[in-house]
């Protein structure tokens, strides 16, 4: 298989390991094994996934509170992963921080955090940082079409443009700010157009199609990598499921049918298909091998240990305070 081929088939591996981690995360909150709000990323792997494979290992990203994705993608211990969301001491934030706060500085991962739009600031320091440093490493930050009317977005985008920063901004647009519709929030409804303002390029992809992504976050990578300059790519995508699985989600019964006739691990199965890279047995294993690491991640997880009381430093407070846990 050539280099080319290898990176298509390793993208769908990834799109797999995601979507079967989300619908495995949809069942363990349900049945109560996960607490807290949890914003799954159904419908939308296509945009970590392609955006993550243009990345190097030692490049930053920032993530947002819709992070599963973002970790795995970017290299992510799937186990890990899961354990912090099920409040394990083996988590990546040993249990403390659950599913908004994925944290790994070994694959460049800078958190996710729950305030809409928070990250953007985090990435400019992170992008200043390598362009202070001398280091060539470039910082991905991810953030929705809600976070874009924030006003951490254009005072990022300001001083990213000035500086020069090495910075790809990544739009993930999935026409809902929570339960709000894009078309109620944005007076214009591309989001890309924006980047004009600032004098950096702004391009708008499908966020369904994940080798679209891939090329459009590349040359972002390389402009940045060069000393550029910041990018704002904008990829239009839905989410399948509600914001957080603790809201009642109002959606057009249409609407949804139609996202999901876009189904982007769907579309990107036929395509490889179509090119020959692929037959119908390989994929069948490759679902089947991300099946089983999500399953060994469920077990590992359910296998850890819970934070001790000592290690969250309650031994040091009043009985009264440590009973209000």
């Amino acid at each position: 298989m050539s280099d080319d081929g290898a990176r298509l088939v390793g993208m769908l591996r990834t799109m797999y390991r995601i979507r079967f981690f989300e619908e495995r995360v949809k069942e363990l909150f349900g049945q109560n094994l996960i607490w807290g709000g949890v914003h799954l990323y159904i419908g939308q792997e296509a945009v970590a996934t392609g955006a993550c494979a243009a990345l190097r290992r030692d490049d930053y990203l920032v993530s947002t509170h819709r992070g599963h994705g973002h970790c795995l993608a970017k290299g992510g211990d799937i186990r890990r992963t899961m354990a912090e969301l099920m409040g394990r001491d083996t988590g990546y934030c040993r249990g403390r921080g659950g599913s908004m706060h994925l944290f790994d500085p070994e694959i460049g991962l800078l958190g996710g955090n729950g305030i809409v739009g928070a990250g953007l600031p985090i990435a400019l320091g992170a992008a200043l940082s390598a362009q202070y440093r001398g280091s060539d490493q470039v910082c991905a930050c991810f953030f929705s079409d809600g976070a874009s009317n924030q006003g951490t977005f254009h005072e990022s985008l300001n001083l990213a443009a000035l500086w020069k920063l090495p910075l790809v901004y990544i739009c993930e647009n999935n026409l809902y700010a929570a339960t709000t519709p894009a078309s109620k929030t944005l007076p214009l409804p591309d989001i890309y157009v924006r980047a004009a303002a600032y004098g950096i390029p702004g391009v708008s992809v499908d966020g369904n199609d994940v080798e679209a992504v891939y090329q459009a976050v590349s040359q972002a990578v390389t402009r940045a990598r060069g000393g550029e300059g910041p990018s704002l790519v904008e990829c239009k995508t839905y989410r399948i499921e509600g914001h957080c699985m603790v809201l009642d989600c109002h959606r057009d019964p249409e609407e949804l049918a139609a996202w999901k006739e876009r189904d982007p691990i769907r579309m990107f199965e036929g395509r490889l298909l179509e090119m020959g890279v692929i037959a119908t047995d390989d994929i069948a294993e490759l679902r089947s091998q991300a099946e089983a690491d999500v399953r060994e991640a469920v077990e590992y997880a359910q296998a850890s240990p819970f934070p001790s009381a000592d290690d969250l430093g309650l031994a040091d407070l009043p009985a009264a305070v440590v009973a209000g846990f």
